[in-house]
């Protein structure tokens, strides 16, 4: 199952590497090693319910080699650029895993940003190409996604057929959570043009956005096969660069989404820039903040990039976590039919 990472501050950057490579758990390590506390036994965690779940086991299992991609933002387009205010997306895309990437590490060690989306890919099916590795932009919109689209091929032909024609002809690659990116485009501008996507949205917006998007699916998926549709694993998110819309979503009775967590404090070991990093410099002139004086940040993760439990939160089931300009953190729950719910087949 892909891993993904996102990044968030209203004030103080990071630099990439000390976010994606150099923490315990970075999501550069991920591709072959896991952390789930909260969700899977780690240690004494033994009496875990949810560890009984094979499925959850399967799903957190498969090793992410099938492609890389980084998003970050930065202000240089509005520097240059007339009509362009605000940060904007840089991409990054290659079918390396980060470990052997040279490109990738370079870039990570010289570039530092307010907001930054990392995704480590494990292919549903569909191919192993630069285009299929998330996250994908459209306009001031990054997008990226952990997880499947059930039964993909049977409701692909329909879902574009929901999409306004620039987001459709914004799909580069084959993947379902491309897709899944252009129908939220579509709904978050009312089926708006190419230019409409480089207007900012509200937060309530966003998340209206990805929920109608989400039930959209389900309800494609429960008219054409009814019984027969499978579970999906939506673990979604969005951002413009100032806010982020993030799910943990399987629309199941009892089985659990694929893992996701979220902090704001593990940011403070990480950033070289300030004290509360083991490593920040002594002399640095810039390090003029303590330990409990850093900038608001707040990080969202598959898996945490720190093994200090105490700093991360487990998203709940089927809830959005919602990140505001400000930094305010807020989770709330998904409302959906209870009936578009996939059966299951073990069931009596």
């Amino acid at each position: 199952m892909c891993r993904w990472f996102a990044y968030i501050s209203p004030e103080e950057p990071c630099l990439l590497s000390d976010v994606l490579i150099n923490p315990a758990n970075s999501i550069s390590k991920q591709c072959s090693e896991h952390y789930l506390p909260k969700l899977l036994p780690h240690g004494d965690e033994t009496d875990l319910h949810d560890a009984q779940d094979k499925l959850l086991l399967m799903r957190n299992s498969l090793l992410n080699m099938d492609g890389l991609g980084v998003a970050w933002y930065t202000d240089a387009a509005a520097n240059y650029t007339k009509g362009i205010s605000g940060p904007r997306p840089a991409l990054y895309k290659s079918q390396s895993p980060p470990i052997n990437d040279f490109n990738f590490r370079s870039l990570c060690g010289n570039t530092e940003t307010k907001c930054v989306f990392a995704h480590i890919r494990a292919t549903s099916g569909s191919v192993v190409t630069q285009v299929n590795s998330h996250p994908f932009v459209f306009g001031r919109i990054t997008f990226m996604h952990n997880g499947v689209v059930a039964n993909f091929l049977d409701v692909r032909r329909e879902m574009s057929d929901m999409m306004s024609f620039d987001a459709y002809c914004n799909i580069f690659g084959t993947t379902d959570s491309e897709h899944v990116a252009a129908l939220f485009i579509t709904n978050l501008t009312n089926g708006g043009t190419k230019d409409t996507w480089e207007k900012e949205h509200s937060l309530e917006e966003m998340l209206k956005a990805m929920t109608e998007t989400v039930i959209q699916i389900l309800k494609l998926q429960h008219q054409k096969l009814g019984a027969k549709a499978a579970p999906n694993s939506l673990n979604l998110c969005a951002t413009d660069g100032k806010k982020i819309v993030a799910i943990r979503f399987r629309n199941h009775e009892t089985e659990q989404p694929p893992s996701l967590y979220w902090s704001e404090f593990a940011g403070r070991t990480l950033n070289r820039k300030y004290p509360g990093h083991p490593d920040a410099p002594i002399h640095n002139e810039n390090a003029t903040r303590g330990p409990d004086e850093h900038g608001k940040h707040t990080i969202v993760a598959s898996e945490p990039t720190t093994h200090d439990i105490n700093e991360w939160n487990l998203i709940g089931r089927n809830c959005a976590l919602l990140v505001d300009e400000f930094g305010t953190e807020t989770e709330v729950p998904i409302t959906y039919d209870p009936a578009l719910n996939a059966v299951d087949p073990s069931a009596p």
